[in-house]
């Protein structure tokens, strides 16, 4: 498996970052995770960092050396790391519970599977052209789906979600997949501080014309320079399945040819939280666990 993949996140005009993103990849496998905690409730950023630490876990457990069903281990881990936020307010005696959306990506045998909840986005693109962008979980994107000739009520705040992980009430998700890839293509995903200042056909292009370690830090200063001192926090990861030739000569390019079956990396930071949740504790790993593989083995039952 080769890829290329760029990743950064800048503050921009607001006191503290709550993005969090990081990837993963075993020999066959990559996982791609962003996730914006949302302002208006406490930590935001420790919301966003559990998500990417509880998938992150379950991902190292499952992915032997591939995920058996993506969507399936994408609907658990999403209900798990949406039950550590809720058990972290808890611990903490909180008010109020931290959230933060999601949007994350499985690249394995030729193909990608997405899952989002909220506005972080995926773009995917190939050969210049925006081929699926991830609709938001947001009155605004419902409202324009529902009346694409109407124009929207000036009530309407693009930033009011519907779902979040770490509200009380479940989450609702989107997957998509598989897809197949091509040589090529590429898939970013991003925060809403960008989208939010430059539109998708800016985004598209400057991604089609540069590879993404020159692409994405292009694209998050556009973003921070056009919604000036304001800025929301800006974050963006992108990879590109890589072509051969250009392979050995592009930034940020990871070959998991040569790597040894059962080796999992991750620039997920295991331990930025305090220890008590730094992790899905063991029991809580193995009961999802189980739910993961019982979600499997129901998926394969509806096939047969």
């Amino acid at each position: 498996m080769k890829f290329s993949v760029f990743q950064t996140s800048r503050k921009g005009g607001r006191e503290k970052n709550e993005d969090r993103m990081g990837y993963c990849y075993t020999k066959t496998s990559g996982l791609f995770l962003l996730a914006d905690g949302m302002g208006g409730h406490p930590e935001g950023e420790v919301a966003a960092q559990i998500v990417l630490q509880a998938i992150a876990a379950l991902y190292q457990k499952e992915a032997a050396p591939e995920i058996e069903d993506p969507k399936a281990f994408f609907a658990v881990a999403i209900l798990a790391a949406h039950r550590q936020i809720l058990r972290y307010a808890a611990d903490k005696h909180l008010m109020d519970t931290p959230r933060t959306t999601l949007v994350a990506a499985i690249v394995q045998g030729g193909v990608a599977y997405w899952v989002h909840c909220g506005d972080s986005r995926l773009y995917f693109v190939r050969n210049g052209e925006l081929l699926v962008r991830t609709r938001d979980h947001s009155y605004i994107e419902q409202h324009h789906d529902a009346h694409p000739d109407q124009t929207l009520p000036g009530h309407i705040n693009r930033n009011v979600l519907y779902t979040c992980l770490g509200s009380p009430t479940k989450p609702v998700f989107d997957t998509i997949g598989p897809v197949s890839l091509q040589q090529g293509d590429k898939i970013l995903l991003c925060s809403d501080g960008l989208w939010g200042s430059l539109g998708d056909a800016e985004i598209v292009l400057q991604l089609s014309q540069q590879q993404v370690a020159e692409a994405v830090p292009d694209l998050v200063d556009r973003a921070l320079i056009k919604a000036g001192p304001s800025s929301d926090n800006v974050t963006v990861i992108a990879m590109e399945w890589e072509t051969p030739d250009s392979f050995e000569t592009t930034r940020g390019s990871i070959s998991t040819d040569t790597i040894d079956d059962g080796v999992f990396a991750s620039t997920v930071q295991a331990g930025w939280l305090d220890s008590s949740v730094d992790d899905l504790d063991d029991a809580a790993i193995e009961r999802s666990i189980a739910e993961i593989n019982e979600a499997i083995r129901r998926s394969a039952a509806r096939k047969s």
